[in-house]
């Protein structure tokens, strides 16, 4: 049977949810698909294209709004919302944040994040030399914050820790603060917390 770059990526994806990232190997997707490793080339030239696409997919599937002109309007609200979203997309499949800071970090992909918060702050009135380290310092905060959140619940599971899983998350007090501070430099107050 002949499988599309598509039903690549959606068995990659289960690969991912089930083995974890570092068991996401060519061989073993070859095996889950019924071909041989050689055939993945054919939609792949290599396993950091395909973890590029599994990231893009992962985050496509995350979307909550189909477009980015369905966001918020108020620069600091669409950054809460496209970060909330990635966060959320992440912790949808084992290993997903670290899956998609490893893409991103290496520049392969799992771009719309960052063009969204980029757009977001420019629409803010961030001075334009500050945007790029604005968005990512955004980015590396829900990364790492989810990075965290992963790592504890599998560490959890395995029996690795003995900490019970945490009840609730200070994740959106977080992203406030780094909002607050880039809305300080802004001199904007477009969306203030209810």
């Amino acid at each position: 049977m002949r499988h599309h770059r598509a039903d690549v990526v959606d068995r990659a994806l289960t690969v991912l949810d089930t083995y974890g990232l570092a068991d996401l190997t060519m061989r073993r997707l070859a095996g889950e698909l019924g071909v041989q490793p050689s055939a993945l080339y054919h939609h792949f030239p290599n396993k950091q294209s395909l973890l590029a696409a599994v990231a893009d997919e992962l985050l496509a599937r995350g979307r909550r709004h189909a477009t980015s002109s369905q966001r918020p309007a108020a620069w600091d609200a669409r950054v809460e919302a496209v970060c909330t979203e990635l966060r959320d997309a992440m912790l949808a499949y084992r290993d997903g944040a670290e899956l998609v800071a490893t893409v991103r970090s290496f520049g392969l992909g799992a771009a719309t994040p960052y063009d969204e918060l980029a757009d977001a702050l420019t629409d803010g009135g961030l001075e334009p030399s500050l945007v790029p380290t604005a968005a990512r310092t955004l980015l590396h905060y829900v990364f790492g914050h989810a990075v965290d959140e992963q790592t504890h619940l599998q560490a959890g599971a395995v029996g690795a820790i003995e900490d019970a899983p945490r009840d609730d998350s200070d994740f959106a007090l977080g992203l406030q603060i780094v909002v607050d501070g880039t809305r300080l430099l802004t001199g904007a107050r477009s969306a203030q917390p209810a």
